[in-house]
């Protein structure tokens, strides 16, 4: 404790990261007990993909930027841990907090485990059970190290039990995402983006792909559009595409993708560069349905009620599938079809989903986070000076 405050570090690496981050460090900054510190990573580094995700979620600048840009995961891994780990050194805060499941995520949590400094983990808890996965490489591991582990869903906390993570590290607390999303949710329904590209409400579908398995083999990939071509015969959808998953495209041979012009939509699949983060909130929350391998979507569309059919063969967000808006599909792209033709007739049918939110889904997520954040750094405080208390107690007696 420095200057009558803790020095709280929050890191970013990622566009998910900022969602889950922002609205923590607008209820942290209210604290008269802390100080927070907020680096970027530099894992998205463009403007599309970062700066106006800060812009929009009203975060201010970083504190510092690593700028590690991207590479292979373990590549991006190391560059993170060197760069952040001369950064601890210099600044030794109090408490680090990394959110969610990306690279930058792990390559700090693994810094502040060997400086001796607590990580606290937002998002914690989430399996898929599939370890061929990147992302669940990182969220176990993470866990593993970390001493605050704040959990989003009741099937977080029964997997970290399973592991063997003590009670009193673990906090179910909801979701950060939400408070984003619920606090952005006017200004996205304001976006242009619907009017520009002469849209109708429930009249078209959005789509993200970004996944390795889903991506990067070009045959596969190929199918998958073919497949997702034979929908958009009859309803437009709208491909925000990442920089990566657009070069993908390129490679695999697919052509059946048009270019996004201001002006009117037919069918077809239109390719837009990456949305902000209001334009992409705006988009979905008018779509017919989703088709995405996208975790944080799956949330978003839970709590928006916009059908969510995910193109994946597990999920590691079931409280989405339980008592949300998200249907598993697998990844057959025959049977993406069969569903994706299911979930527009069911649109065309005036059918509406009941919207059931989940558990502390409110929207007031992160300001349960600080007063347990508070009670940790305060409880720790008390405890380091009792033992350098006893410490100067003994070195008293023996001289």
């Amino acid at each position: 404790m420095r200057d009558g405050s803790f020095q709280v570090m929050n890191i970013v690496g990622t566009r998910p990261n900022m969602m889950k981050i922002a609205p923590l460090m607008a209820s942290m900054s209210a604290s008269p007990y802390i100080k927070t510190i907020l680096v970027h990573t530099g894992q998205h580094y463009d403007y599309a993909l970062s700066d106006v995700f800060f812009e929009q979620l009203g975060m201010r600048a970083p504190d510092y930027n690593l700028e590690v840009g991207s590479g292979t995961h373990h590549s991006q891994t190391a560059a993170v841990m060197e760069r952040f780990g001369e950064l601890v050194t210099y600044r030794r805060p109090d408490l680090i907090v990394v959110a969610g499941d990306v690279n930058s995520t792990l390559a700090c949590a693994l810094v502040g485990a060997k400086e001796m400094i607590p990580v606290a983990h937002v998002e914690s808890g989430l399996r898929s059970f599939d370890r061929s996965m990147p992302e669940e490489i990182n969220r176990v591991m993470t866990d593993s190290i970390s001493e605050l582990l704040f959990t989003t869903e009741e099937a977080a906390n029964e997997n970290l039990k399973r592991e063997g993570i003590p009670d009193d590290k673990v906090h179910f607390v909801g979701n950060t995402m939400i408070d984003s999303l619920a606090r952005s949710l006017e200004m996205a329904r304001q976006s242009p983006v619907k009017r520009q590209m002469n849209l109708r409400s429930k009249k078209y579908v959005v789509l993200t792909l970004h996944r390795p398995a889903n991506v990067d083999n070009p045959v596969r990939l190929a199918e998958t559009l073919e497949a997702i071509s034979e929908i958009a015969r009859e309803i437009p959808v709208i491909f925000p595409m990442h920089p990566r998953t657009k070069a993908k495209i390129q490679a695999s041979g697919f052509h059946g993708m048009r270019d996004w012009h201001e002006g009117a939509i037919e069918a077809g699949i239109f390719s837009m560069p990456p949305a902000s983060y209001f334009d992409f909130i705006g988009l979905v929350d008018d779509a017919a349905f989703v088709i995405t391998d996208s975790g944080g979507l799956q949330e978003e569309t839970t709590y928006l009620g916009v059908k969510c059919l995910t193109f994946r063969d597990n999920t590691e967000r079931p409280i989405t599938a339980s008592c949300g808006t998200n249907f598993l599909v697998g990844t057959d792209p025959k049977s993406l079809l069969i569903h994706a033709r299911a979930a527009l007739q069911s649109t065309e049918q005036n059918h509406t989903e009941d919207r059931i939110l989940p558990p502390l889904w409110d929207g007031k997520t992160a300001d349960r986070i600080t007063r347990v954040i508070e009670e940790f750094l305060f409880r720790r405080n008390v405890e380091n000076m009792s033992e350098m208390s006893s410490k100067s107690l003994i070195q008293a007696v023996q001289v």
